[in-house]
């Protein structure tokens, strides 16, 4: 095993404290584990096909019930991404290389490469590692709007597993760690009002992992919500403007760290797609060039235990996908 337990209590006692608090309601989430009966599907409109900081449709760390664009008869064009997040000087910055791919119109899967570089907070830093894999997929069960039910959302179940993580608890157990998320989510898009469509998300997972891997492993599975909503302007020429909010229950603990807390992820971004299709059913296949950009700002980790800040708050995140 590593001998970092001297160097973690000295870097506790060399950090500043700090006040961060993340509280979401915890709701019924029953109607999305219900609904899984549903039939084979997908919706394709502007958003869907953005890919998230794992490589998955969706906003930054939550992913939606849409799929990449596929046909119904076998795969579509990949798509790629890259994504970074400045964590601050503890952790240190995380660089995403993402390729997804979609099939059968209801289907994607793909593969993230994450890679790490490391913070300059002496004995704290060297907690985390040089980077992790990580595969995912999503299957669509039920396209929204089906039957003529326009109220209905998309609803999809999907899963990401991450391989040779070794953040936090690995680097103290010296040895590389594996973890899952296995999840539901359902999607809405609400076009009442002209002009501006709605986004709404609402998913429940059950994981093991504290903070996507980026902070390793908990010490067992969690059943945890995430959630987003967001409004779609009309940007400048062709471009189309997405603003929205995500939250990410986290579990509470993390493995090898008696006493830290972990708090929800939230995350502010804005959305800036040049090719437009703002009114398109067809989304990303009337767009040109297939681009997306994402800003935004993570609120992560603050002060996890008493004399533990990891000054992961108010952090920079940046996020582009590309559509061959």
């Amino acid at each position: 095993m590593r001998n970092v337990t001297g160097d973690y209590k000295a870097g506790c006692r060399s950090v500043g404290s700090g006040a961060d608090h993340g509280s979401v309601l915890r709701s019924v989430l029953t109607v999305l584990l219900l609904a899984l009966m549903a039939v084979w599907a997908h919706t394709n409109i502007v958003f869907a096909q953005t890919l998230n900081w794992e490589g998955q449709t969706g906003i930054f760390v939550t992913p939606f019930a849409y799929t990449v664009p596929s046909t119904d008869k076998g795969f579509g064009r990949p798509i790629v991404a890259y994504h970074y997040l400045d964590t601050g000087g503890v952790l240190g910055g995380f660089h995403q290389m993402s390729i997804t791919e979609g099939a059968f119109d209801r289907i994607e899967f793909g593969y993230t490469r994450s890679l790490h570089q490391e913070g300059g907070t002496p004995s704290l830093s060297n907690l985390w590692s040089s980077g992790f894999n990580t595969l995912h997929g999503k299957v669509g069960l039920l396209r929204e709007g089906v039957a003529k039910n326009a109220w209905l959302p998309a609803l999809s179940v999907g899963f990401v597993v991450r391989s040779q993580v070794r953040n936090v608890g690995g680097v103290i157990q010296g040895k590389d760690t594996t973890n899952a998320d296995f999840y539901a989510v359902a999607t809405k898009t609400v076009t009442k009002v002209p002009k501006l469509p709605l986004v709404f998300n609402l998913g429940y997972k059950a994981t093991n992992a504290s903070v996507l891997g980026l902070v390793g492993n908990a010490p067992a599975y969690r059943g945890r919500l995430f959630g987003a909503a967001a409004f779609v302007l009309k940007g400048p020429a062709r471009s189309t403007l997405v603003l929205g909010s995500e939250f990410l229950q986290e579990p509470r603990s993390v493995e090898a760290l008696p006493g830290a807390v972990v708090p929800t992820t939230i995350t502010y971004a804005i959305r800036i797609v040049p090719g437009g299709a703002l009114h398109s059913l067809r989304g990303w296949e009337d767009e040109s060039p297939k681009l997306s950009v994402d800003f935004g700002v993570a609120q992560a980790a603050g002060t996890v235990m008493p004399g533990l800040n990891l000054h992961a708050r108010n952090q920079f995140a940046l996020g582009v996908s590309y559509g061959f």
